[in-house]
């Protein structure tokens, strides 16, 4: 099997970098200097028409595209999937915003957009994210049992703090994110702790969600390779550390880390991660963009 990981970067994570603020086009030049293989828009910061414009970036610098969206209605999804093919996005993320408190009455919205994203051939996943319709851990994997169509985008640090989970997990758990790892065709980094959604990644009493986190990743890798080993789709790992209120600030206002430093050391461990998972399967041969 010859499979390929591709790592990405959020252009929301270059938000706030450099002060002044860097035009559209220069965090693009940065993102491809620094060798990343795609960028992500994310119709949660930007408007579409925002949204439109980044699309001649997309073919001057040879980026691949990806796209988040919060879709209120099943209708809602439409336009987003129509700007995904033109940035030839391999699948788009929804955030979903309609949210029923049952799970019964959430199953048809989950069948709705994969309904919408058929009829438009492009693929969507589902992020593990709060505030939308998997805001819930344990709702999530009652909507897996529901939907078999139903593909995840694994940002694992919203059910941390959804569920102020103990490092390391109980037990019942882990075996909640193992359902969801198994099921999840793209990744997120962000490292979490219960009570804090982005954590600094070198500060020593952080080391122990970092372990966690990249555990995480190099099983959800493993199960994602053995569920691809007869095909060609690409594996996306996006590196999305936000701006403030996201990232933590002093007194003075100013990021207690190198946020750009720590988008690179994401970047990294993935695509270490990917190479562990390509060693342990033996006769396969693994590309690292």
């Amino acid at each position: 099997m010859s499979g390929r990981l591709q790592v990405y970067q959020a252009l929301w994570a270059m938000d706030k970098l450099v002060s002044p603020e860097s035009s559209t086009a220069e965090k693009f030049d940065r993102v491809r200097a620094a060798g990343f293989d795609g960028m992500a828009i994310d119709l949660g910061a930007l408007t579409m028409e925002e949204a439109e414009a980044t699309v001649p970036h997309f073919a001057r610098t040879g980026l691949l595209g990806g796209l988040t969206v919060f879709p209120k209605t099943v209708e809602a999804l439409r336009p987003a999937l129509a700007l995904a093919h033109r940035i030839e996005a391999p699948f788009v993320v929804v955030i979903g915003q309609e949210m029923p408190i049952k799970v019964a009455d959430m199953i048809p919205a989950i069948e709705g957009w994969l309904r919408v994203a058929e009829e438009e051939g492009m693929p969507i996943q589902f992020e593990t994210h709060r505030n939308c319709i998997t805001n819930d851990l344990f709702a999530t994997v009652q909507l897996l049992d529901a939907v078999p169509a139903m593909r995840m985008a694994a940002d694992l640090s919203h059910y941390v703090v959804d569920r102020e989970m103990p490092c390391p997990p109980t037990p019942e758990l882990q075996a909640l994110i193992t359902q969801v790892l198994e099921r999840s065709d793209s990744f997120q980094g962000r490292v979490a702790a219960r009570g804090q959604i982005q954590l600094q990644l070198d500060f020593p009493q952080n080391a122990k969600w970092v372990t966690l986190f990249r555990s995480w990743w190099r099983e959800g890798f493993a199960a994602w390779h053995a569920r691809h080993a007869d095909d060609d789709l690409p594996l996306v790992f996006l590196s999305e550390l936000g701006p403030p209120d996201y990232a933590i600030t002093g007194a003075d206002g100013r990021e207690l880390s190198d946020r750009w430093t720590e988008a690179l050391t994401l970047a990294q461990w993935a695509r270490d991660i990917w190479r562990d998972v390509a060693a342990a399967s033996v006769g396969d041969t693994i590309q690292v963009a």
